[in-house]
């Protein structure tokens, strides 16, 4: 199996292809076509969750007790991710090709309000106040690209594993 530079790189080299091709397809003036599909705020949040899917949030945090690549990416913030490891086999559910990637995301969004939860209880009694508002101009333009670019750095990574959807999966032959 690839080593998580490896993945690291493939995952690299389908940017650059993406980019190249998002760059010919605007050098043709077809911007409206590009549009139709990820329009343009979802582009930049396409870009943004592919390179964090690549580099921090990967399948291989399922192994997050040993050293993984894409934990030690996180420094010391990568403990974070020793539960999540042992609540996932490597290469089990955690590898499928869609409820991997979302066990990752729903794991986030739970420590996200745990410290969100903590800090605004703790805030008073350290003399702050805070809000969080969102903008909701065009909220499903970003999730939407938010989530193809996570999705997308995912599933490059099952298929250099040889992890296909419905769970076929690519073996080789070992040379004797």
């Amino acid at each position: 199996m690839p080593s998580g530079r490896t993945h690291e790189t493939i995952n690299l080299v389908a940017l650059g292809v993406l980019a190249g091709g998002y760059a010919y397809a605007r050098s043709q003036g077809l911007e409206a076509q590009i549009d139709a599909v990820i329009p343009g705020s979802g582009r930049l949040a396409l870009v943004i969750s592919y390179l964090i899917g690549t580099f921090l949030v990967t399948p291989d945090l399922d192994l997050a007790e040993n050293n993984v690549r894409a934990k030690s990416n996180w420094g010391l913030l990568g403990l974070l991710w020793v539960p999540y490891g042992a609540l996932f086999k490597h290469r089990g559910l955690s590898h499928s090709w869609i409820l991997g990637p979302a066990t990752r995301l729903v794991y986030m969004t739970v420590l996200t309000f745990a410290f969100a939860w903590l800090a605004a209880a703790a805030a008073p009694y350290l003399g702050y106040h805070f809000s969080i508002e969102a903008p909701l101009g065009s909220w499903r333009e970003l999730a939407f690209g938010a989530l193809s670019g996570y999705y997308l750095s995912q599933w490059l990574h099952l298929a250099a594993d040889g992890m296909f959807p419905g769970g076929g999966r690519l073996r080789r032959k070992r040379r004797r």
